[in-house]
């Protein structure tokens, strides 16, 4: 008789990937100080699909660039992958932090797969045969053909634009992904393969992402948690079910209205967001 006694260890949380403490984001402008963020917390932690909602003016994107060290907090904390976000800014982050902006921002001057090899260019430490090597497989990550590395941005769709934009913030295989309005300006169908492509890339990188959108659509589609930020800081935080329980007005008007209630018709059928 085997007196062993098998044990079932709960299994670690996983660890933070950004964590904001207390910030205030404070911009002057004509001899008056806004203040965007007070006191905001927020923890986001590894492998994780985070979604980052709230009215115009709240500051949505103002958190992104605070990640990414763009912006420097006025008060308060932010650490990204276990150093000062300023510090990443500082050093350059495409290495740790990978971003899609809102309408792409590719260098119109630069071919496709020039883009997507920025940054590994930059480095200037790697043979340009592997640079090119490198690009072409993140290229063809996202769902374009080699034919398109040699096309100009101008001859390029607006879904096309998204994905050269995607390979391009994933070329120096950062753990953080963060997204400004993914889906923006694109018909129904590609921001449907968008999303399905994001989902894709999400579960098959481990990747911890960050996104901003106002696309209930892509929100439910896509978030593991939802942060709401309105009153200057973060109301809810939770899955999509749990933040739309949340008694707040915003949350009500935006969740819970006719187009709020069609795109959450499938969530509540999904058991991993309940």
């Amino acid at each position: 008789m085997n007196d062993s006694t098998a044990v079932n260890t709960p299994a670690a949380p996983a660890p933070d990937v950004v964590e904001i403490d207390k910030l205030w984001s404070v911009f002057h402008s004509a001899g008056r100080d806004a203040v965007v963020h007070q006191d905001l917390d927020l923890r986001i932690v590894d492998g994780e699909f985070m979604s980052i909602v709230g009215g115009s003016g709240s500051g949505k994107t103002v958190l992104l660039r605070q990640m990414l060290g763009l912006e420097k907090p006025a008060r308060g904390r932010v650490t990204v992958l276990g150093k000062p976000a300023a510090q990443l800014g500082a050093e350059g982050a495409a290495s740790r932090v990978g971003m899609l902006f809102q309408h792409g921002a590719l260098y119109s001057a630069f071919t496709v797969l020039e883009n997507i090899a920025f940054a590994l260019r930059e480095l200037g430490t790697l043979p340009s045969k592997l640079v090119r090597e490198v690009a072409m497989v993140k290229l063809q990550m996202v769902g374009l053909e080699p034919a398109q590395a040699h096309k100009m941005p101008s001859d390029l769709s607006g879904g096309m634009v998204k994905r050269v934009a995607l390979a391009r913030a994933l070329v120096m295989d950062p753990p953080l992904l963060l997204l400004d309005e993914p889906t923006a300006g694109l018909d129904p169908d590609s921001a449907d393969g968008f999303v399905a492509l994001l989902r894709s890339l999400h579960q098959e990188l481990g990747l911890t992402v960050v996104m901003v959108t106002h696309d209930l659509d892509t929100l439910f589609e896509l978030s593991t948690r939802i942060a709401v930020v309105a009153e200057k800081r973060i109301i809810a935080c939770g899955t999509p079910l749990q933040v739309m329980a949340h008694d707040h007005p915003f949350i009500h008007d935006f969740f819970l209205g006719a187009r709020g209630q069609r795109a959450a018709a499938v969530l509540r059928q999904a058991p991993h967001n309940e």
